[in-house]
Order: C-alpha cells, then structure tokens, then sequence
C-alpha cells in the first residue's frame, strides 16, 4: 500500500455522464478528459494516491436517490452495475494499484468507506477531478471540508453543463475554502 498525503478522486468518469445518448450527459466532460488524464499521470509519476468513485446502482432502482428515480424509471435505468454505461471511460480505466469507492448518491463521502480508506492511506489533502461540478464535485468538497481535509478542486479537470454554471460553483467553493488550480498548477505543486 502506497501511503501518500495526497489522494487525486477521480468522480464519476462513466459513460453514462459522458455520453451525448444518456440522459445524465454532461455537456462540458468529454473536453475536459485530456486534462484529466494529465492530472492521472502527474499524481501516478509522484507516487501520489489515486481514488476512482463510481456511481453505481442496481437494476431495480432501488438505491437510486429520491431526486432522480423518476427519471430511472422513464429511461429504463442508468449506471446501472454490470453494464457498459457505469463503466469508467477505457482512457482513465484505474490501474491495478488504485483504488475503486462506489457510491449511490452525490458525495463521495456519503455512506461509503472513503473516510476510513484516506486515513489509512495518511491522506490530508484531496484533490478534486470528474463531474459534475455543482453536484458530485460540490458535495464531496463539502464533505471533505467538514472532515478538516485540505480540498483541490483542478478546474480544468472537472466540468459542468455550462462555462456559467462551472464557474459560478467554481467561485462558491473557492470562497468556502476550497482551493481552485489548473492542472499545470497541480503538476508544478508536485514538482514536475
């Protein structure tokens, strides 16, 4: 186990947020995957954790949260296990040394192991990636401050519906505390 005071979330990076056909698309995504994938290398070439949190649900729908079962409904489902639509995207596949949180609702925190994991790990400082920024970013960088966690968020690594949208919740967590960098930041802070 690679102990690190660093872990890198990569959050919801499925094709079900990715792909135009799915309902839960997320305009601005599929641009922002190269940055990311620089994000993933810099924190692979430090030696620096890297935490992969998947939404995943099962067929029935059963642990889809209350805000969108109607929509699980009408579409027949989404992110479901098992299927190619809460599949990661091949390019940012985890490697064998990383970690897998899944999760069923908005943060990454929220009914899963990942505080236990990131305090086994030695971790005090997150750093953000994925989507959608205004609510999986968001919550899980609530969650992380509430658990006195230092929080990144790469604003170049993670993405919204719109620019507007993006950077209007960028602006809100960078006033509740949340550190705002680009990618090139994230690579000079760790020396490369």
């Amino acid at each position: 186990m690679n102990i690190t005071d660093v872990a890198v979330l990569v959050i919801d990076m499925q094709q079900d947020f990715l792909s135009p056909a799915s309902p839960l698309f997320v305009a601005g995504g599929p641009a922002m995957v190269p940055s990311l994938q620089r994000a993933l290398k810099a924190a692979r070439s430090a030696n620096e954790s890297i935490i992969h949190v998947m939404r995943r649900h099962r067929a029935t729908g059963i642990d889809v949260d209350q805000s969108r079962r109607a929509l699980f409904a009408e579409t027949g489902g989404f992110l479901v296990a098992g299927t190619p639509g809460a599949e990661e995207l091949p390019q940012l596949a985890p490697a064998p040394w990383d970690f897998i949180v899944v999760k069923t609702r908005w943060s990454a925190f929220f009914a899963t192991d990942l505080d236990a994991l990131l305090r086994r790990l030695g971790t005090d400082r997150l750093i953000l990636t994925g989507v959608q920024t205004p609510n999986c970013i968001r919550a899980t960088a609530n969650d992380a401050l509430s658990l006195d966690y230092a929080t990144t968020v790469l604003s170049d690594a993670t993405a919204s519906q719109t620019d507007e949208i993006q950077l209007s919740n960028l602006r809100d967590m960078a006033a509740m505390g949340v550190e705002i960098i680009t990618v090139s930041q994230f690579e000079q802070s760790l020396g490369l």
